[in-house]
C-alpha cells in the first residue's frame, strides 16, 4: 500500500482529519492532523471555541502510524505528528466553509490579468484578506477575499477621524485557481476572536 494511502486510512480510522503529509530531507515524515469539523451548527456557531488537537492526540496517532508504516515496510527515519498551527493550509471546500470569516493568505496559479485587476497590479498572485462566501455568476456558491490597502497603524499611533479610509477591495476566485491557501498567521494575544455574526455571551 502506498505511504499516502496508509497514512490517510490510519488517521481517518482513529477519527481525525489528515491535513498535510510532508517528506523532508533526512528521512523526516511530517504528518499534520486536525479534529473533524462538525459543520456550521457546531460549538463555534454557539460562541464556544472549537476543540483543538492535544499532545495526547498526536501521541495516539504516532503510535498507530509507526505500527501501520512498519507493517507496510514504508521507508522513513523519523515521524513527526502535529496540529496544523496558525497558518493551517486550506485544501478543500469544507476547509473554506469552516474558516469563512477568517483572514487568509492565497496564492493564485496565474496572475489576475489586466481585465480583473482594477486598482490591483495585473500580475499580482498573492493576497491577504477576509474569506467570504458569495453567489457566483452561474448561481453556484463561490468565494472571495476582501481587504483594504490601508497601512497598519503603528503601536500608539493616533489615527485622525478626518482621514478617509482606503476603499475595500474584493477578489473572487474558484478553488481550482489557487496554488495555495492558508490561514493568515496572525497572533492575537487577547485570544481567538469570534467569527463575524457569532453571538458572544458576557
Amino acid at each position: 500500500m502506498a505511504l499516502q494511502q496508509t497514512v490517510e486510512q490510519t488517521v481517518a480510522g482513529l477519527g481525525y482529519d489528515l491535513v498535510e503529509i510532508e517528506r523532508s530531507a533526512g528521512g523526516l515524515l511530517r504528518v499534520t492532523i486536525d479534529l473533524p469539523w462538525a459543520g456550521p451548527t457546531s460549538e463555534a456557531a454557539a460562541g464556544t471555541p472549537e476543540p483543538f488537537i492535544t499532545v495526547e492526540d498526536c501521541e495516539k496517532v504516532t503510535r498507530q502510524l509507526q505500527f501501520a508504516l512498519e507493517v507496510d515496510g514504508a521507508e522513513y527515519k523519523r515521524l513527526e505528528v502535529s496540529s496544523p498551527g496558525i497558518d493551517r493550509p486550506l485544501r478543500n471546500e469544507q476547509d473554506f466553509e469552516r474558516f469563512a470569516g477568517e483572514v487568509i493568505d492565497i496564492t493564485l496559479k496565474a496572475p489576475m490579468g489586466a481585465a480583473a485587476a482594477g486598482q490591483v497590479s495585473a500580475n499580482r498572485k498573492k493576497f491577504r484578506g477576509t474569506l467570504e462566501r458569495v453567489a457566483g455568476a452561474d448561481g453556484q456558491p463561490g468565494w472571495q477575499i476582501v481587504w483594504s490597502e490601508e497601512p497598519a497603524a503603528k503601536p500608539g499611533q493616533k489615527i485622525s477621524k478626518k482621514r478617509v479610509p482606503a476603499p475595500l477591495q474584493a477578489l473572487g476566485f474558484a478553488l481550482d485557481e489557487l496554488r495555495e491557501a492558508r490561514l493568515a498567521p496572525i497572533v492575537d494575544f487577547n485570544g481567538r476572536r469570534p467569527k463575524p455574526g457569532t453571538a458572544v455571551s458576557d
